[in-house]
């Protein structure tokens, strides 16, 4: 007979081992029942499955003027120069040596192959590369003094999405979770879509030491976002067993209070069980008119992929999601990135992104959402006015570039600062990427300076030791 189903003697001695298999068992079943019986708030709060979820809606440290936002992120760096900072004098100068040096070597200048026209009522002059985003200029607050520190694609979308160049930190958008939760407990809070590869991944929408629950939702496929949301059981038995694994989950979490993922898989099994509901009607198009579908592009393919990005994003916010990142990454994971065939690669992005911008400005303003709602619009980095090599392209140019603003609490038809002649230098009113999130936080009712959260023995916050509010683009 196996000795392991041989039943021990009561005269048999107990081993060691044997000693402490039965009392680690009597333990745990005696802490289990001490939590199933808990008369406790919490503990039957907790048997309810319902969970004090870290995501619950937080109220501002003051006066919000947005409440939402959607940052349509332009990966590998747009040329300021060919965009929205007209510069006669690169024009006339074609050709010319530049009147800097680039990483110690003479270039020279390279004269935009695009036309600027001013429009609407402010008269601020755009590119052709976006008509249809120039229709909507009078909405915008154009930033021509955009700098940053770091010249290269990672260290860049790093610093723009998480305030440091090397080092994991937070996201913004988790940043904005922490401080403000999220208006559906039904959906994420935070959710980032991009069709294609990102560079540096997760790390752009990531929590790193922010509790797990505060980290971005990535969507990929907008044709099927979410995958395996439906569940194999009956909702009620699916109740059931959440609230049984809740309270087993808890109980394993109880000793490890420093580990935020076990709370965050908690969370993320009750999101997904809510989810069920309230995310197949979210996130499906099928119920926006054939007009909405032609106002965001989805009519043709140049535009429909990143039409449909800017729709489930108006779509989102509509519904309660604090924060949506867009990752225009239909052309690979930097397709702004232009060292050579400038006018090719410019224009074939600005082709697939122009119609679906202006849309998703002229839905949110038809449906009232526009007034709090913060858009942003940029890359990691600008481009150099100089050609790089003989090719007709232009290199990464971190010191003086273009981001617009529009919506919440943002004045209009306005440009703030100015780069130089050439669009080299940003010579009047610099904006730091530490500045510009400062500013986000405040119009979203957040002090950068007082939104901390303790780790490895200091307060971390987005800005470090850095970021003033840039005032004079507040309304």
């Amino acid at each position: 007979m196996n000795s392991n189903l041989t039943r021990r003697s009561s005269s048999a001695p107990l081993t060691r081992r044997e000693l402490l298999r039965r009392s680690g068992g009597g333990f745990g079943a005696v802490a289990l029942a001490a939590l199933l019986s808990d008369d406790s708030a919490s503990t039957r709060k907790l048997m309810a499955g319902e969970r004090t979820s870290p995501l619950s809606a937080k109220q501002p440290q003051f006066a919000a003027k947005a409440k939402r936002v959607i940052f349509l992120f332009m990966p590998g760096g747009p040329s300021q120069v060919d965009t929205f900072d007209p510069k006669p004098q690169l024009t006339q100068d074609d050709g010319k040596p530049a009147p800097k040096l680039y990483l110690g070597q003479q270039r020279n200048l390279l004269a935009s192959p695009w036309k600027f026209q001013p429009y609407g009522e402010s008269g601020l002059e755009v590119s052709e590369l976006f008509p249809r985003t120039a229709q909507c200029v009078d909405d915008l607050c154009i930033i021509r003094s955009m700098v940053t520190d770091d010249p290269n694609h990672p260290g860049g979308c790093l610093l723009m999405h998480t305030g440091e160049r090397v080092s994991s930190r937070p996201s913004l958008g988790a940043w904005v979770t922490y401080g403000l939760g999220t208006e559906n407990r039904d959906l994420p809070g935070f959710v980032a879509i991009g069709p294609g590869p990102i560079i540096e991944g997760a790390r752009q929408y990531g929590a790193s030491f922010l509790p797990a629950a505060y980290q971005g939702t990535f969507v990929s496929n907008l044709d099927q976002p979410l995958k395996n949301l439906a569940g194999s059981a009956a909702p009620d038995q699916q109740r059931r067993d959440l609230d049984a694994l809740a309270r087993l989950n808890e109980l394993h979490r109880v000793s490890r209070a420093d580990d935020t993922r076990l709370s965050a898989r908690i969370d993320s099994f009750e999101l997904a069980y809510r989810m069920q509901t309230a995310a197949p009607e979210a996130f499906s198009l099928q119920g926006e008119t054939a007009e909405t579908a032609r106002l965001y592009g989805l009519d043709q393919p140049k535009t429909e992929v990143f039409g449909k990005q800017c729709l489930l994003a108006r779509r989102l916010v509509e519904r309660g999601v604090r924060f949506v990142q867009l990752y225009h990454t239909t052309g690979g994971f930097q397709p702004w990135d232009q060292h050579s065939d400038l006018k090719g690669g410019h224009e074939r992005n600005a082709l697939e992104t122009d119609t679906p911008i202006a849309g998703l400005l002229k839905d949110l303003k038809q449906r009232g959402l526009f007034d709090d709602t913060l858009v942003i619009w940029g890359g990691e980095f600008g481009r150099t006015p100089a050609r790089e090599g003989t090719a007709n392209g232009r290199d990464h140019h971190p010191f003086g570039f273009t981001m617009w603003m529009a919506g919440a609490g943002i004045k209009r038809g306005m440009a703030y600062g100015a780069t130089d002649e050439y669009g080299w230098d940003a010579i009047e009113k610099p904006v730091h990427v530490h500045d510009l999130h400062a500013t986000i936080l405040h119009l979203l009712g957040l002090d950068h300076e007082q939104l901390t959260y303790r780790h490895a023995g200091r307060d971390f916050r987005l800005t470090d030791v850095y970021g003033n509010v840039v005032t004079g683009i507040l309304a």
